[in-house]
């Protein structure tokens, strides 16, 4: 997908974008003196950009996502041949000695952790770099950086530095699998981001593990009125919920993710 697409997926599928493209509609209709549907659109507009704006919904649509795995140590994970680490902690925009790294990063610490515990003999890294980026590292190689820092040997860990969706995460780490001819696997992923990708590997015939971490949503002694009123943060907590709802959605429409075993 290009950039420009992206772009433009991104304006009607997430939330600033709808809001925005409801205020455009309701300055042209000002201009075409439909002053009353004008008002109406441009409420329409700000209340729903409030709305995704505000914590406690921004927490409500993320639990909704998180909660559907249990948070745990890594001791209480169960022993698998392999440990699956998908990517999307790093930044990628230049070239850099050392990676950066974002709040994702507890995927790979998570992954370290059920690694010394003992739960799999080799650890798969799968993320790529975008083709319109600067030369650099790729997601997989930034990852096995940090790993190779938290004393996991070089021989233990296996890259595919090609994938650039979930989707090809799932195919390529299929295929890694079969090659060294591993069948059980513990996914770990965060959690915001488990549902669609359990799925998608499940999708490619796999039966994976989830191993969920990064969990974001905490609960609050009380609620209180700044939880109410809009926040930047908030608002991009609440965008990447709703581009997990719809790529969830989007993966199922493609044939790209097995329905989930509750759903029957």
């Amino acid at each position: 997908m290009s950039e420009a697409a992206g772009g433009l997926i991104s304006l009607t599928v997430h939330p600033l974008g709808q809001s925005m493209v409801a205020l455009l509609l309701a300055l042209t209709l000002f201009r075409l003196r439909r002053t009353g549907l004008a008002w109406g659109i441009g409420a329409i507009g700000l209340g729903w950009l409030w709305l995704w704006s505000m914590p406690v919904f921004s927490d409500h649509v993320r639990a909704a996502l998180e909660n559907r795995y249990p948070e745990l140590a890594a001791e209480q994970a169960p022993r698998a041949g392999a440990i699956v680490v998908l990517g999307g902690a790093f930044s990628h925009v230049s070239p850099a000695p050392y990676p950066t790294a974002g709040s994702a990063v507890d995927r790979y610490w998570h992954g370290a952790r059920l690694f010394h515990a003992g739960l799999g003999e080799v650890v798969i890294l799968s993320g790529g770099r975008r083709p319109h980026r600067l030369p650099g590292m790729t997601e997989a190689e930034a990852g096995a950086r940090l790993l190779l820092d938290m004393g996991i040997p070089e021989a233990a860990l296996l890259l595919d530095g090609e994938a650039l969706t979930t989707r090809e995460n799932a195919v390529n780490v299929a295929a890694i699998l079969e090659q060294q001819g591993i069948e059980t696997f513990l996914l770990v992923t965060s959690a915001l981001h488990m549902r669609r990708s359990e799925a998608a590997f499940r999708a490619v015939g796999l039966d994976p593990i989830p191993v969920a971490t990064d969990f974001q949503v905490r609960p609050r002694a009380r609620t209180r009125l700044r939880h109410w009123l809009p926040s930047a943060a908030a608002l991009a907590n609440s965008t990447r919920a709703m581009h997990e709802y719809v790529g969830y959605w989007a993966y199922r429409l493609r044939g790209w993710a097995e329905r989930e075993r509750a759903e029957g």
